[in-house]
């Protein structure tokens, strides 16, 4: 239901407390003493069936007792009376409840029963409450009330909740919203990232995570809150406990932790370790600092705390800037002679505040350079505050810096210093580099996801049906493992290179299928019961033709011994590949319970596990998304030129890539997928072995998908009053230039009716927004011309219930009065309808005469605005 309701929960008129006490000690007397005290400014009733009065307020027996239905009930009695209680309560019209009392799976059930009829909202059970310092309430047993501040926490422990609480009191930092979300009968993750990211009260989001539930409502939540604020996640849970037995290696690789790190990339979170890095990353964050690559350049007064920072950058990925022959000279000019002449730029420990403010002058306009780090310890020779001083006075706009000042009892001054300059300030070289690091991470999952790809690439619809008929003969002759030449046939079907297979029942007939080749062959063994074929010597190399019989039977012999239940059908014989300055990779796909189809990329061959150098991405890829993929591995350093070998053929790894996408999405039957190896080189990339294991769907396709697909249904045509046809199709990531082009072309009047105000047409970064689409909530249409070029674009964004959207219309300026608005509108009502929609709104300048006389031809009640340069266009759609 993600957001409906919630204002009865973030900002209640009235609270009524359901199980208040006065035994001291209890859960209901501890929330009622923390309602009383938290500020809240509406009405509050407490009930209790045994006290009149409690804590000074009076007190009422029942529900049907209260004077008037609450916006928001906080329930602390035995779990036994909850599902009668909310039934009260929503009959009296509440609509929103806290249930800090825990249950069995039934007692849930009978919640979800009571308050389901009136759409009546649970945070909990079994939850610590929910605290809102912004609102005055403290509906929990807590032990404090927060202060308030711009952080929004959400988490799924109770008892981590009350230890940030204490731990943050301390510190001074306040919150603007609480969440302890229990068991997650109702409100999740994805329903608090949905209000939060649009509540102007709260500027970044903290999570603690255990597990999600509803992967794809998380995912577009998490990704529309992640471009609004930044949002750092903690995830219990790093361990390999949650590997399966698989079939693939991939299925072997894939392990809940990396998957759920893969999430947290995609859509754009920062994920963090500790709960004391949650409060530094938020902390650095909130400064607006947002380096531009991971090169810092360090500045220091000791020359051990230059090492340690660099030990830790290093540590942590990230690297040194290098001084530039200019700077040397520069800093040469200025430094004693006995500088460290490379960085981190050791100015020695008499510096005072001129040395600082020289030397930092200087490394600020080193070209190498994406931040500095300027560092501190006390001595008796120099004053910190004044080189804190001098320090806050040389940072340059649009340079990142942070300070390291170490020691204790001198850095009142200094803290105030930087504190002022906004300038993030540490006390330990590590902690500063670590706070860098969070920077540049985050930057660069902010870019991903506007980054623009190259144009994606169509599978042609024949070689999608092959795949499906192949699958569907496996199903029926009850195997889950497609034979080594129909994997490569799936793969070959797709567009990529294989190396060709033939098959052979006996040593004999493989002996045959060798001379045919007449050259070097590879044998493998064929057995739906054998997933590793070199793990119980399934495999021989380099045979010449008339060695193969002989190869065969020993081959035969070897894998009895090894596998003597697996039912052997025969052999497959490849004539051998000679790419001597290939390297191995391995591409797979997975279905992960929780986040459905994921992608791994990776150091492939026989020992893949032991490298254990892979990444995971969730489908669908794209071009953009593949390629962030193949960065985040160390083989990727190996496909870049190096000693005598050339550059590989990287487009072609990405296409890979975005082939096993493509089949992950198009057939939901495959469950497990590897290309090992994928051999690559500058001529491009082979697959030499691969493995499908599928079953039959359990769900739809887009259902097993954390992130809607390109919906390739609506591609459409449409005809024009002139005869002619427009093609019109969802916009793509990739349509961010013919974006750009389009607007080009129109009028600059034409782009004010439609944003309601100037907007560049030549802004690239607003252009990726535009294109940049969740196709859960989100639909752009756009139409082409014969040419390519962009023509219209109809637009609506849904609200997260999909029952309302907002849409928008613009019709290039050279091709207006030719129906072409009119179409596209249709169109995108029949969208909004599909999806189950009841109305559509668009706001329109009241100037805008022709896209008013267009939306009532199409059935839209033309009602006034309380801005008085709109009306509001208003299409009731059932």
């Amino acid at each position: 239901m993600t957001t409906r309701n919630f204002d009865a929960l973030f900002s209640p008129r009235s609270i009524a407390l359901v199980g208040a006490s006065a035994r001291e000690g209890s859960v209901g007397a501890v929330t009622a003493r923390n309602l009383l005290a938290g500020g809240f400014s509406g009405d509050l009733a407490f009930v209790n069936p045994n006290r009149a009065r409690i804590g000074g307020q009076l007190a009422v027996a029942s529900v049907e007792e209260l004077s008037n239905a609450p916006d928001l009930a906080v329930i602390a009695t035995p779990s036994a009376s909850v599902p009668a209680i909310i039934g009260a309560l929503a009959d009296r019209g509440c609509r929103a409840a806290v249930i800090i009392s825990a249950g069995d799976r039934a007692f849930r059930a009978n919640v979800l029963q009571a308050a389901r009829p009136r759409a009546m909202r649970i945070l909990g059970p079994n939850c610590l409450g929910f605290i809102s310092p912004v609102a005055g309430v403290n509906a929990s047993f807590a032990q404090l009330t927060p202060k308030r501040g711009k952080l929004a926490l959400v988490t799924q422990s109770g008892a981590i909740a009350t230890a940030i609480l204490d731990w943050a009191y301390g510190r001074g930092i306040g919150f603007s919203h609480i969440l302890s979300m229990g068991d997650m009968l109702d409100v999740d993750f994805g329903d608090a990232l949905d209000y939060l990211a649009l509540d102007s009260a709260t500027s970044a989001i903290l999570l603690y995570v255990e597990q999600i539930t509803s992967a794809r409502k998380f995912m577009s939540a998490a990704r529309m809150a992640s471009r609004a604020k930044p949002v750092i996640v903690v995830k219990a849970g790093r361990s390999a406990g949650g590997a399966r037995a698989a079939q693939s290696h991939t299925g072997a690789l894939a392990g809940a932790d990396n998957v759920y790190d893969a999430a947290f990339h995609r859509a754009g979170m920062l994920r963090v370790d500790s709960l004391g890095e949650l409060f530094d990353a938020a902390e650095v964050l909130a400064s607006g600092i947002r380096p531009n690559g991971d090169r810092l350049m360090i500045v220091t007064n000791g020359g051990g705390l230059g090492v340690l920072a660099a030990d830790a950058l290093e540590a942590r990925g990230a690297q040194l800037a290098q001084l530039s022959e200019a700077g040397k000279a520069a800093l040469d000019a200025t430094l004693p002679a006995i500088w460290s002449r490379s960085n981190p730029v050791d100015i020695l420990g008499d510096a005072g505040g001129a040395r600082y403010a020289s030397a930092l002058g200087i490394v600020a306009q080193e070209p190498q350079s994406n931040g500095t780090l300027v560092m501190n310890c006390p001595t008796g020779v120099a004053d910190n505050t004044e080189c804190a001083q001098a320090a806050a006075d040389a940072r340059k706009p649009g340079k990142p810096m942070l300070a390291c000042w170490m020691g204790e009892a001198s850095l009142e001054a200094p803290r105030r210093i930087f504190a002022d300059a906004g300038i993030p300030l540490f006390t330990a070289p590590e902690d500063a580099v670590r706070a860098f690091v969070h920077l540049v991470r985050f930057s660069e999952n902010q870019r991903a996801l506007l980054e623009t790809p190259a144009p994606d690439p169509r599978r042609p619809s024949a070689g999608v049906e092959h795949v499906r008929r192949l699958i569907t003969g496996a199903l029926s002759d009850s195997r889950i493992l497609l034979s080594a030449a129909e994997a490569k046939e799936v793969l070959s079907a797709y567009g990529l290179t294989v190396a060709a297979a033939r098959t052979a029942p006996d040593p004999e007939g493989a002996a045959r299928e060798a001379a045919t080749i007449g050259a070097a062959v590879a044998l493998k063994i064929l057995s739906p019961d054998v997933s590793h074929k070199s793990d119980v010597g399934g495999v021989a190399l380099n045979l010449a033709p008339n060695e193969v019989e002989a190869a065969a039977n020993a081959m035969l012999k070897r894998v009895q011994e090894k596998a003597p239940r697996a039912h052997i059908t025969g052999f497959t014989i490849e004539a051998m590949i000679s790419k001597p300055q290939a390297q191995e990779l391995i591409i797979g796909a997975s279905v992960d319970p929780t986040f459905g189809a994921v992608i791994l990329f990776g150091h492939g061959g026989v020992g893949v596990e032991v490298i254990a150098d892979t990444a995971i991405g969730i489908a669908p890829l794209n071009s953009a998304l593949a390629r962030q993929l193949i960065k985040r591995t160390r083989v990727a350093r190996l496909l870049d030129t190096y000693r005598d070998r050339p550059a590989a053929d990287l487009d072609s790894v990405v296409e890979a890539l975005i082939v096993v996408s493509d089949l992950m999405v198009n057939h939901p039957e495959i469950v497990e997928l590897d290309i090992n190896p994928l051999l690559v080189d500058a001529a491009g990339a082979v697959a030499l072995d691969a493995r499908i294991v599928v079953r039959a769907p359990e769900h739809a396709a887009p259902q097993r998908l954390a992130i809607a697909p390109y919906p390739s249904a609506w591609e459409r045509s449409i005809v024009l009053h002139d005869g002619s046809t427009r093609k019109v199709r969802p916009l793509r990531p990739d349509d961010a230039p013919a974006l750009m082009r389009m607007g080009a072309r129109s009028t600059p009047n034409d782009i004010r009716l439609r944003f309601h105000g100037a907007v560049r047409t030549d802004d690239p970064l607003g252009a990726a927004r535009l294109c940049q689409l969740d196709y859960d909530r989100e639909m752009a249409l756009a139409s082409f011309a014969a040419d390519g070029e962009a023509s219209a674009v109809a637009r609506v964004h849904f609200d997260p219930q999909i029952e309302h959207g907002e849409f928008a219309i613009i019709v290039r300026s050279d091709l207006q009065r030719r129906g072409l608005g009119r179409a596209m509108l249709a169109l995108l009502l029949d969208y909004a309808r599909s999806r189950g929609a009841t109305t559509l709104s668009g706001d329109v300048l009241a100037e805008n005469k022709p896209m008013q006389v267009l939306a009532r031809a199409l059935g839209a009640e033309i009602q006034p605005h309380e801005n008085a340069s709109l009306v509001r266009a208003v299409f009731q759609l059932y």
